[in-house]
């Protein structure tokens, strides 16, 4: 989370009746979402500056690593875009036992609505990613994931910004790990949209696939 005090409480409180046992990684914010999670009853992990998102999936899986009883562990935005019901079907789907990660797609329904640009953006990053990668992914951006141990521990996250998103999908090539897709609505709230968070991430992504 970076500076999302006003929404993260009641987005961990809404995750936690899913799933108790929550890690918000706070990149550097300047306001009170460390305190918000806190008192929403997830642990948060705090970053004295912000790094990034990449880095902030990366402390919050180590840390997550260290519980020797997790299983599986679910990547999951703080500003109420990613829906818990979601998350809960892709664990599911990992506990079935036949897969080591689950990728959550905007494209396998017609739920999400997303703006012209970021829609050409995430499906031309599709064909590049699939392209340098191999992995057949149709939604190679997005942030809610879930992995088993096996895949959390293997998956090496050195991109500390936006290019840990291809960073991901080619490792999960690399590792041969076993993968699939489901279908997930992404809610792009007022809240999201009104601190530009489809254009920039638009322009971030592709910074991400020219520049990395």
């Amino acid at each position: 989370m970076y500076n999302e005090a006003t929404v993260v409480r009641a987005v961990m409180e809404e995750a936690r009746k899913t799933f108790p046992k929550v890690v918000c990684v706070d990149d550097g914010s300047s306001d009170d979402s460390a305190a918000e999670a806190r008192a929403a009853g997830a642990v948060v992990v705090q970053h004295p500056v912000n790094l990034g998102q990449g880095a902030a999936l990366r402390t919050g899986l180590d840390y997550a690593l260290q519980d020797p009883r997790a299983d599986y562990f679910v990547t999951f935005d703080s500003d109420g875009q990613h829906r818990v019901e979601d998350a809960l079907t892709m664990v599911t789907m990992l506990d079935g036992g036949d897969l080591d990660v689950v990728v959550g797609s905007r494209f396998l329904d017609d739920r999400t609505k997303l703006s012209p640009l970021k829609r050409l953006v995430l499906r031309a990053g599709v064909v590049f990613e699939r392209m340098s990668s191999g992995v057949q992914l149709t939604d190679a951006h997005n942030g809610l994931r879930a992995f088993n141990r096996h895949a959390a521990e293997s998956i090496v996250i050195l991109q500390n910004r936006m290019a840990h998103a291809s960073e991901i999908v080619a490792e999960i090539g690399r590792n041969r790990l076993r993968w699939a897709e489901a279908p997930v609505h992404v809610l792009y709230t007022d809240y999201s949209r009104s601190k530009g968070q489809s254009v920039w991430n638009s322009i971030n992504i592709l910074s991400d696939l020219f520049l990395k």
